[in-house]
Parts: C-alpha cells; sequence; structure tokens
C-alpha cells in the first residue's frame, strides 16, 4: 500500500494545512510514501516528508510580507478594522522602469527557502526513499509539469519549489532552461491525479478552500482587486475541475481518497502573511483534522457534530 499526502495552493493559508498535517502525521501515525504539492504546498512538503512538524510551524507562523516581497505590490491598510488591500504603485512603476515582467518581485522568498530547505534535508529525504513532487506551470509550452526530488539537483529542486510558489504577476517569474514558470496551482492546485498516477493507493488531500462557496465579493474598484477577482474565479474552477478529476481516478483504481476542505473563509487575499492570524490557522486545522476524525469514529450517531458545530468548536480552540 502506497500512502499519499497531497497539499493545495493558498498562499498563506498553508498554516491551515499544517495543522491538519500535524494531527495527521502526530495523533493518526499516518507513514507517507509520497508527498505532492501545489504552490504553499510546495513549500511544506520537504518538511513533512521528514517529520520536521515544529520547524514546519515555526516557518508558517513568523512570516511576513518583507519575508516574501523583495518588491511588495501591495498596500495594506485598516478601514474600519477591517484591512484592505491596494495597489503600492511605487513599487510597480518601478519593476516596470527596471524591466520587469511582473508587478511585485519575491526574492526573499527564494532565499527564504534556501534557508529552511537545506541540502542535507534534501539528501535525507532520497536517504529515506520518499518521494516529494512540486508542481509548476509551465507557460511557454502551456503543460503542466511535475517535478521529483528524485530527478534534481538540490539547486533545482529550490527552484521549482520557488516557482511552483510564484503567483504572477503579482510575484516573480522563474525563468529556467529557456522556459518560463509559475504557479503551479494555474493548471493543477489539486494534483490528486498526479498522486494516483505515481501509484498511491491511499491519499489524504489537503484542500485550502470551502467545499462549498460562502461568500459573495464585493464589486472590484480598481484594476488591480479587479485583477484578483478574475484570478480567483479562474482558480476556483481549476480547483473544482482537479477534485472531480481526482475522485473519477480514485473511483476507477480503487484508491481511497480522504478530502480535508477549511471549514470556513480564512481570508479573500491569502497573498497577505499575517504571522498571528497564520498561528490561529495552524491551530484551527489541527482541531478541524481532530473534529472529523471524531466524527467518524462515531460511526454516524445521532451525537455526531454537524457541520455547523464542528465549525464551532474550530473556532472557540483557535
Amino acid at each position: 500500500m502506497k500512502k499519499a499526502l497531497v497539499i493545495s495552493g493558498g498562499g498563506s493559508k498553508g498554516a491551515f494545512a499544517g495543522g491538519v498535517s500535524q494531527y495527521l502525521m502526530n495523533k493518526e501515525h499516518k507513514d507517507y510514501d509520497l508527498f505532492i504539492g501545489t504552490s504553499t504546498g510546495s513549500l511544506m512538503i520537504s518538511h513533512l516528508a521528514l517529520g520536521k512538524l515544529d520547524e514546519l510551524k515555526k516557518l508558517y507562523t513568523n512570516v511576513n510580507q518583507k519575508t516574501i516581497f523583495s518588491n511588495n505590490p501591495f498596500k495594506i491598510k485598516k478601514v474600519s478594522g477591517e484591512k484592505v488591500i491596494s495597489i503600492r504603485h511605487l513599487n510597480t512603476l518601478w519593476n516596470f522602469l527596471n524591466g520587469r515582467k511582473t508587478f511585485g518581485e519575491s526574492r526573499n522568498l527564494r532565499r527564504l527557502i534556501k534557508k529552511n530547505i537545506t541540502r542535507e534535508m534534501y539528501h535525507q529525504i532520497i536517504a529515506n526513499q520518499k518521494e516529494v513532487v512540486v508542481t509548476v506551470s509551465n507557460l511557454t509550452t502551456n503543460q503542466i509539469e511535475y517535478k521529483s526530488i528524485n530527478d534534481c539537483t538540490y539547486d533545482d529542486f529550490c527552484d521549482w519549489i520557488w516557482g511552483s510558489c510564484n503567483y504572477v504577476p503579482f510575484m516573480s517569474l522563474l525563468e529556467k532552461n529557456n522556459y518560463q514558470y509559475a504557479d503551479g496551482g494555474f493548471g493543477s492546485l489539486v494534483p490528486i491525479r498526479e498522486a494516483i498516477l505515481r501509484g498511491a493507493t491511499e491519499i489524504d488531500a489537503i484542500i485550502l478552500e470551502t467545499e462549498v462557496s460562502q461568500f459573495n465579493r464585493l464589486a472590484a474598484n480598481n484594476p488591480f482587486s479587479l485583477l484578483f477577482d478574475v484570478f480567483d474565479f479562474m482558480l476556483t474552477n481549476v480547483e473544482r475541475h482537479n477534485i472531480t478529476i481526482g475522485k473519477l481516478a480514485a473511483n476507477n483504481k480503487g484508491v481511497k481518497l480522504n478530502l480535508y476542505y477549511t471549514p470556513t473563509v480564512l481570508t479573500t487575499n491569502s497573498l497577505v502573511f499575517d504571522k498571528i492570524l497564520m498561528a490561529k490557522w495552524w491551530e484551527s486545522g489541527y482541531q478541524y483534522a481532530k473534529s472529523k476524525k471524531n466524527k467518524l469514529m462515531s460511526d454516524f450517531r445521532p451525537d455526531v457534530l454537524t457541520d455547523k458545530e464542528l465549525e464551532g468548536t474550530i473556532k472557540k480552540n483557535s
């Protein structure tokens, strides 16, 4: 039996996936052979493959905008107690004047990856015979590519993780081997099918969105927010398509598939990295996985928590 852990894209919401993974691995004692991640998921899977959950939690609960962006295109301000995102015009103009292809630059994230995913970790993962796979979008060939640690040098592997996390045009564009690469989520936000193609017989998939849409967006008031809305619309439909294909493939191959959605909308802009919120989301993910397990163990008795009660339990423990 080959077990796989799949983590979708979701930016700062990856903290929730960290909490779910912590429960599954530490309390359920899940031992995975295959780890596949997209975007923020690709950033997590090296630590998870080595069981370095404490280190991963420290990483995901201490990042901020400066940790990610070398040129931040976002301006964040509070209006009536709520965070409002707008464009930082001077930073964007600076990028254009310097011939950049994107609104912002995420070179700080590249340095963060090299610092936290070390050469020693790379060799240890290979020695432990764990397969770690990163999803990237090849914009030049219009293809989704899956980069296994077994086929990469250390430096290449770090490049692929960085490329998978780059939500262009707000973050850097990875140019490598005469191709241009961007966030893997543009084509494969939830790579369940790839896990099945690589021989997985049981899959835990963490999806950093709610199972059903829970809100209507406010009308866009500038080109930047409109672009965000368009991207979110496309990615939502990519996600649904990925999950549908994954479910069909799982049924066809007799693969056990467990899906873990976020029970509530965590944020409407996952490119804002607030370490206080991310610490709460990590704990929420842990409590959600625990509550989901308790619900399954109750064998659907009348005293089982409803989804609404489950949501209340998570909020109470966050």
